[in-house]
């Protein structure tokens, strides 16, 4: 029987359990999970927060990382600026990128959410303000929710993922997992 972990990445956490980087000591998986033979099921920057999906089962790791199965995950992402109805509307069409256009995505302005304190904290501007939008994509590219709020105008500041397909964060707080 195949094993499904979900897992709160902390900020600044790898999503890989060795770190093969020449920098100093980085934080891995490891440093939290102590399971044998899982793996990540697709990838989350080490500047992003939010839901790792950890699997034993090579068919289920493909169906949750292949683009081809066009399974949704929805992000919160704090933005730099105002998130206006064009700059939604164009998240919602597809977004040109260097790597060519992305598939329509789901977004909408949301008030800020509650969530965990991030360590470091986002740096505030006085002059700038910052909003929070849900965006919902169904391919994974790499920074890619980065790269097309920036797109659009919105620089991210903060990126917390809170679903993948039907698995979702419920009450886990940074570096907590459990067995789905």
């Amino acid at each position: 029987m195949s094993q499904l972990v979900l897992f709160n990445k902390p900020y600044g956490v790898l999503s890989q359990f060795t770190d093969r980087g020449t920098h100093a000591a980085r934080a891995t998986l490891s440093d939290f999970i102590d399971l044998p033979g899982i793996y990540p099921a697709g990838r989350l920057d080490r500047d992003s927060e939010g839901l790792l999906l950890l699997t034993d089962d090579g068919h289920l790791q493909a169906r949750i990382a292949d683009p081809r199965f066009k399974l949704a995950k929805t992000y919160l992402v704090q933005v730099e600026g105002t998130p206006d109805e064009d700059a939604l509307a164009r998240l919602r069409a597809g977004v040109m990128l260097k790597d060519g256009m992305t598939r329509p995505a789901e977004a909408r302005r949301i008030d800020p959410p509650a969530l965990w304190p991030r360590d470091p904290p986002v740096r505030f501007r006085a002059s700038v303000p910052d909003h929070w939008i849900e965006l919902t994509i169904r391919e994974g590219r790499n920074r890619q929710v980065r790269r097309m709020t920036a797109a659009v105008g919105l620089p991210t500041l903060r990126l917390v993922r809170r679903r993948i397909g039907d698995w979702s964060l419920g009450g886990l707080e940074p570096g907590e997992w459990r067995v789905a």
